[in-house]
């Protein structure tokens, strides 16, 4: 198969799946309530970005590094509201005992 033609495959997956992270992220960033998000599930899933990134610098895939930079860039973001948030409560628990 023509190289170019997967390249861009590639490159619309990664535009695609990289995009359907934003709604979340917006939506953090205007409510502010992130209780329904699981602090875990962001933890690995941030690992595991790293972990395609890692991989994709190694390989040299274009689309694989970009589609990854920017989802670690905003499910980190996410990720990083919800430690925050964690935080506050714990502190907000602690205050009232």
């Amino acid at each position: 198969m023509d190289n170019e033609i997967v390249a861009y495959v590639g490159y619309v997956a990664a535009c695609l799946t990289t995009a359907s992270f934003l709604p979340q992220v917006l939506t953090a960033l205007k409510s502010s309530d992130l209780s329904s998000i699981s602090l875990l599930m962001y933890v690995m899933f941030v690992t595991g970005i790293c972990c395609w990134l890692i991989y994709g610098v190694l390989l040299g895939d274009g689309p694989l590094i970009a589609a990854n930079v920017v989802t670690l860039m905003l499910s980190s973001s996410v990720l990083y509201l919800k430690i925050r948030e964690v935080r506050r409560g714990r502190r907000q628990r602690s205050s009232v005992l």
